[in-house]
């Protein structure tokens, strides 16, 4: 029996140590190199300190502010923690809400969110991603239809030309990777922020 084992351990050890700990490392340190501000998290900084991820999404609700999309992480309720709440872009907790297209929940969820866009003033065919969340509840990036939607209750916020507003956000759309991998989009933090910089 020990002539058997004793090749299993070994092949368990060897196998742990490589893939494990020597591959994981290997592959940080070379992105450490080659692509650092990718590798330490694509850190944003403004005056010294760190205001956000361009990965990960964050929840504005000031109405001078671009809304993100919708998040459907969520956390331990602090009274009970058999139970969660809603915790939008929280990043310890990614996930979609795994609602199907038939859940009351998720429609109920939906046209909640369609009568509060309707309510801050938004006009026209409102977008996918202004009303539903995405697979990870991080995603940091809206469309250009739904930035472009919420240029002119930005610009009334906040005192200023909604042609302003909306040549900020044409001034943002990132193209699809070599042209044609993904879609168009607006990182909703770098947004705000040259928004914020437009003072």
């Amino acid at each position: 029996m020990l002539t058997h084992l004793r090749p299993a351990l070994v092949m368990l050890v060897l196998f742990t140590a490589l893939t494990g700990l020597a591959y994981p490392l290997a592959l940080t340190g070379i992105a450490s190199v080659l692509f650092p501000w990718q590798a330490g998290g694509s850190l944003i900084l403004r005056d010294g300190k760190i205001v956000g991820s361009a990965l990960v999404g964050q929840n504005f609700t000031s109405p001078t502010y671009f809304q993100s999309r919708p998040s459907a992480t969520s956390a331990p309720d602090p009274n009970d923690a058999s139970k969660t709440i809603d915790a939008p872009y929280n990043a310890v907790n990614s996930g979609g809400s795994n609602l199907g297209p038939t859940s009351k929940a998720l429609i109920n969820r939906v046209k909640a969110a369609a009568d509060a866009k309707r309510e801050a003033g938004w006009t026209g065919l409102l977008p996918a991603d202004a009303l539903t969340t995405s697979a990870s509840g991080l995603d940091p990036d809206i469309s250009p239809e739904n930035a472009l939607l919420q240029a002119p209750a930005v610009a009334r916020a906040r005192g200023i030309d909604a042609a302003k507003a909306r040549d900020l956000v044409l001034a943002h759309v990132e193209k699809p990777w070599l042209g044609f991998f993904g879609e168009p989009r607006v990182n909703v933090l770098l947004l705000n922020l040259a928004l914020d910089a437009q003072k």
